[in-house]
């Protein structure tokens, strides 16, 4: 009974896997495809990869939405941190009120949060462009990041910046050296979701940018009712990106893991 059990779940976790991943594999191989068509294979080629690179409409999508996506993810990590830090100093009732307006923008469809914005910065004769979309990935980057957060500053002794000050530490010192180091992972992982909600948002974009700037969300949903085999060069591409930046994000710990132990371990050997 538990073996048939162990089997069902194996196969559930498998269709699971099958799901999310099969349309991705699926771009990644017809992005090599050499004909248009996406239901048949008919040889393997870079075609759709050189058109790529050489439409410059696609490069200046891939280029906005890139650097929106950092500005956004800098600020808001940045501001998102701060803010972070200063909710878990504060008196509860203002920390519950902060969280309260924080989840907001997470709750909210994006419409109405598209909508928002674009009433504000008409209400304000705001010129909607480039500038006006990153401010707004900014605001609504910022939850997720304190979202991030909260979780690894409710884990700190509450007394940790205090026996950092009582130690000879400022202030500056004490944010830097003390609790950041032991938050670290809450950033990068605020970090990652802001890079993620910024570079992938559509709605918000189309609703605070201007004529002329385009996103690769907004060029996809252009060219979605006809066939376009360069959307499975650019899609192939950021698959691509993700996984490397994955992968560069669990190596890297592991390695130094194993580096301190070995380090470590030959310490002990030279005091024995």
């Amino acid at each position: 009974m538990e073996k048939k059990t162990k089997l069902h779940e194996r196969l559930y976790i498998v269709l699971i896997m099958l799901f999310f991943y099969l349309p991705i594999i699926y771009v990644v191989f017809f992005s090599f495809n050499s004909s248009k068509s996406l239901t048949k294979f008919t040889g393997f080629s870079l075609e759709w990869y050189r058109k790529m690179f050489a439409n410059r409409t696609i490069m200046e999508a891939i280029w906005y939405t890139v650097a929106c996506a950092v500005i956004a993810t800098v600020v808001s990590t940045i501001v998102g941190t701060i803010t972070a830090i200063g909710m878990s100093k504060s008196r509860k009732i203002v920390r519950e009120a902060i969280n309260q307006v924080n989840n907001l923008p997470m709750l909210n469809p994006d419409i109405v949060t598209a909508i928002g914005f674009m009433l504000f910065f008409t209400s304000l004769r705001i010129k909607t462009g480039f500038t006006t979309m990153v401010l707004a990935h900014i605001a609504f980057c910022i939850p997720y990041v304190i979202l991030s957060i909260m979780p690894k500053l409710r884990s700190l002794d509450p007394n940790i910046a205090e026996a950092a000050l009582d130690l000879g530490c400022t202030p500056i010192q004490a944010l830097w050296k003390v609790i950041i180091p032991q938050i670290r992972e809450g950033i990068i992982s605020g970090a990652l979701v802001a890079f993620t909600m910024s570079f992938d948002d559509f709605v918000i974009s189309l609703f605070t940018t201007g004529p002329g700037i385009n996103n690769i969300s907004m060029y996809v949903y252009a060219n979605v009712k006809r066939i376009n085999p360069t959307i499975n060069a650019l899609s192939a591409i950021i698959v691509y990106v993700i996984t490397a930046v994955l992968l560069i994000i669990n190596v890297v710990p592991m390695i130094r893991e194993r580096k301190g132990k070995k380090d470590e371990k030959s310490i002990n050997s030279s005091l024995s």
